[in-house]
């Protein structure tokens, strides 16, 4: 198995950065990379990073997942919008303003701090605990479940697509608010995206698998009673609230990304399709 971190996936991406960054005049490129989760997204991006310094080129990365609003905001969006809003994911439930406050300060040359979440206190870390974006950086990659995505019509919204939604959401707010949401302000921060990199899973039945791994991880490296570890029940439950959105982008986006990355179930690399 050759991850997406590595062999063919990191080439085609690094290969497609460096002949932008070479013929770009200067100033800030932001690669937007999606995927859904446990599909590798955070770990390519790292390497990336690496490989684009290596090159010459100041990066940063900055994950969707760490502009989650704070959890009293999501409490408060709970209690007078709808209840499934208290749990981080959809669009709605992170501070956009955030994200483009760090590009336009690096679209200026400066540093920039990026914000960081906590996921086992489910909240947002201290400012102190955020890491910094030197001045000068000419690449940013904005990586997340989510990143690019558009919404889906109104008509789409009608049926719900799983449990969830039936016994919780049954009248549609929740995911109404959501679409809205992804249509506002989400598409303000990626309009700011040079390219688009999608990390295309097989299909979203394989998304439970891949989040099971990730936690199993998690399990083997804090115990099974560490902050913020959930049971197979608490992920299943859980990776819902992502489920609509995830089909939606993996029916639309590979028509529109720049490079779409298709895998496996055991997540190795099967095809690379960039846009002609």
């Amino acid at each position: 198995m050759t991850p997406p971190s590595d062999g063919p996936a990191l080439d085609a991406v690094a290969e497609m950065l460096a002949r932008d960054l070479a013929g770009a005049p200067g100033g800030l490129f932001v690669l937007g990379l999606c995927g859904a989760q446990g599909s590798g997204k955070s770990t390519l991006a790292a390497a990336l990073k690496e490989r684009m310094e290596r090159s010459g080129a100041a990066s940063a990365v900055l994950s969707i997942d760490d502009l989650y609003l704070r959890r009293a905001e999501r409490a408060e969006l709970a209690r007078t919008v709808h209840p499934l809003l208290r749990t981080r994911g959809v669009p709605g439930t992170h501070d956009v303003a955030l994200g483009l406050e760090a590009i336009a300060a690096l679209e200026r040359g400066e540093a920039a701090a990026l914000p960081r979440f906590d996921k086992a206190a489910d909240d947002r870390a201290d400012e102190a605990d955020w890491s910094r974006a030197a001045a000068g950086t000419r690449l940013l990659i904005l990586e997340g479940w989510c990143v690019g995505a558009r919404p889906q019509a109104e008509a789409a919204l009608t049926e719900p697509v799983n449990a969830l939604e039936r016994a919780d959401d049954a009248d549609g707010v929740w995911r109404g608010f959501a679409n809205a949401a992804l249509g506002g302000a989400y598409q303000r921060l990626f309009a700011r995206l040079d390219r688009l990199v999608l990390l295309a899973a097989p299909g979203f039945e394989v998304v439970r698998r891949w989040r099971t791994q990730q936690e199993e991880a998690l399990r083997a490296r804090v115990g099974a009673n560490g902050a913020g570890v959930m049971t197979d029940a608490q992920i299943a439950r859980f990776i819902q609230h992502y489920e609509r959105l995830t089909r939606h982008i993996l029916t639309e986006m590979p028509d529109r990304a720049d490079l779409t990355i298709r895998l496996g179930e055991d997540r190795a690399v099967r095809g690379i399709r960039a846009l002609d």
